[in-house]
């Protein structure tokens, strides 16, 4: 059965399943097994299609990611894989990267550098990297930690120690990278400004210079509130779905258990027809039985009358026989007295057979128990 039986497990269990199995169906170019990460939790930055890492990732309007490859191979579907939602540009390409995806492919890359302790050289003097600032995104030696400690620390960098980051897990590490993570000006000539303001009039982030030379940006707002009141929003909204997803939940186990229910009634009236096929199986041969018995019993009689008839006709024929040959010898050796005598008596007889009419064979009735095998095949 498509369908699992009523004790199947939770719908949300099922729904992820169902997803996992229709992108597998419309991807038959998937990996067997998912690449390693260093921790499980991170598997959902992967492509939803052949689940392997790409740089190119797209965001789709119902929130699924596939890598540019895989909407590659999907393009004459048009579709969403996973929910088969309509991909409304017409190239089937999303123009939206899943920047959060991407850069966290690009973080965890270099954790598991620094994990594997691969390459970790001082981004200054080449020597071994010992250790790494978040803000700089580089490696330090012994020598430009010193340095760099000496002019940036001030400027909140914080660089940590490449045996304490290895020594961490990858979600520490994020969230380091994360609380260091910076926004850029969005004047492309003031990128290394500080951006602390967010102009609600043109929805973009700003350095101190472009708020205060160019006049058409206001109102103005900290950005971190911005920052906090985007990530609350999406937070309410996201609260909000959760409570309407219990509905769409409910409705799918539903679904499934009147699938379950459709799947059990087939299967009854499959088996309540095989039962009725073999119940009149059984009568239609007891049927034959008993109207092979009526046509043997037919038979039977059929034989015993033809056989008198058969006798009558013969005896006939005999008498008829008879007549014509005593006939023929009285023509030739009777006398006188003889053919007075006998000719009474033998003219009665030959009356007698002129009387006789053959059957006609046409005009058979069929026997009795013909008719009524006939009726009862009918019948069925």
């Amino acid at each position: 059965s498509p369908f699992p039986p009523p004790s199947a497990p939770h719908p949300q269990d099922l729904v992820s399943e169902a997803l996992e199995n229709t992108a597998r169906r419309s991807f038959p170019f998937l990996s067997a097994s998912l690449p390693k990460l260093p921790e499980d939790d991170f598997q959902f930055i992967l492509c939803a299609g052949c689940r392997q890492e790409s740089p190119n990732l797209k965001l789709l309007n119902c929130l699924h990611t596939f890598c540019l490859d895989c909407l590659r191979r999907n393009k004459p579907v048009g579709q969403c894989p996973v929910c088969r939602m309509a991909i409304p540009q017409a190239s089937s390409i999303p123009d939206t990267d899943n920047l959060l995806f991407i850069n966290l492919q690009a973080r965890l890359k270099i954790y598991k550098k620094i994990v594997d302790g691969v390459d970790l050289f001082c981004d200054n003097c080449k020597k071994a990297g010992e250790f790494r600032c978040s803000n700089c995104e580089e490696f330090l030696c012994a020598k430009c930690f010193e340095a760099h400690q000496r002019y940036l620390k001030r400027e909140g960098h914080e660089a940590k120690r490449v045996m304490d980051i290895r020594a961490g897990s990858a979600k520490a590490f994020l969230e380091d990278t994360k609380r260091m993570g910076h926004l850029s000006c969005s004047n492309p000539t003031h990128k290394s400004q500080t951006v602390s303001i967010y102009c609600k009039e043109c929805k973009k982030a700003l350095c101190c210079s472009c708020a205060l030379l160019d006049s058409r940006h206001a109102p103005f707002c900290d950005i971190r509130s911005e920052t906090r009141r985007r990530q609350e929003e999406l937070g309410a909204m996201s609260r909000e779905l959760l409570r309407k997803r219990g509905g769409f939940e409910a409705t799918y186990a539903a679904l499934q258990e009147e699938a379950a229910r459709l799947e059990r009634a087939q299967q009854e009236m499959r088996e309540l027809i095989r039962q009725r096929e073999e119940e009149l199986v059984r009568r239609i041969r007891r049927e034959a039985e008993e109207l092979l018995g009526l046509v043997e019993a037919g038979q039977e009689q059929g034989r015993r009358e033809l056989a008198r008839e058969l006798q009558h006709v013969e005896g006939v024929l005999r008498r008829m026989e008879a007549g014509e040959r005593l006939v023929e010898k009285m023509n030739l050796y009777a006398t006188e007295q003889e053919v007075m005598d006998m000719q009474p008596f033998i003219k009665d007889s030959l009356e007698e057979l002129q009387r006789l009419q053959p059957l006609a064979i046409g005009d058979r009735a069929q026997p009795r128990e013909f008719i009524e095998c006939r009726a009862r095949l009918e019948g069925l």
